[in-house]
């Protein structure tokens, strides 16, 4: 019960920013748009979805590092006889480190990499018109792009061990929904569209 409230407190946040993000959903926050100004443009809404996101996919990658941490030390925080086990993936020393890097945990590069696209994108929704702004989309356009690499890995790790993280798979989830968003923001950025 806990872990799907768990799943739920990080999918919700990912859904909105999804829904944030898809083009024609402007109806959907014109209520909301009062109260949150940035609501009122495409671009708001794609940078209020990509930093809603990014900070969802920031907090699963934080608790897949906690349950590594846990199960490190002998926890069982999600165990199952099922194909959801996150310990059963997460715990696994020969899958869940980087490769040639043993020391470093996924979870971790997910809080690394999560961190550093909030950056991006938070900061470019603060300043949308300064020069760095399509640097830093770019950038996150090319580091969610790359995760994509990333996340058919650690599907295949999840196929070979014939289990499912479901932590994981929120984290895989928010790097898709920030690509859709830093691609969107990327081809917009300089168009009339960027400027209403």
């Amino acid at each position: 019960m806990a872990t799907t409230l768990l799943l739920m407190a990080y999918g919700v946040p990912i859904l909105i920013g999804l829904v944030m993000i898809l083009p024609g959903t402007e109806g959907v926050f014109s209520a909301l748009s009062e109260r949150f100004p940035s609501l009122k443009t495409r671009r708001g809404r794609i940078f209020s979805g990509l930093n809603l996101t990014l900070l969802a996919g920031l907090a699963v990658s934080i608790q897949t590092q906690w349950i590594h941490a846990k199960v490190s030390e002998g926890s069982k925080f999600c165990a199952s006889e099922t194909i959801f086990s996150c310990d059963d993936v997460i715990g696994n020393s020969a899958y869940n480190t980087v490769p040639y890097l043993p020391s470093l945990s996924w979870g971790m590069v997910g809080f690394v990499t999560f961190t550093a696209l909030l950056f991006l994108a938070y900061s470019s929704s603060k300043e949308p018109n300064a020069p760095w702004v399509k640097r830093f989309i770019d950038l996150g356009s090319l580091v969610t792009f790359a995760g994509l690499g990333v996340i058919a890995l650690l599907v295949s790790y999840e196929i070979e061990m014939e289990k499912i993280c479901q932590f994981c798979t929120m984290a895989h989830l928010a790097n898709v929904v920030a690509l859709a968003g830093f691609l969107q923001l990327r081809f917009m950025h300089g168009e009339t569209q960027w400027h209403d």
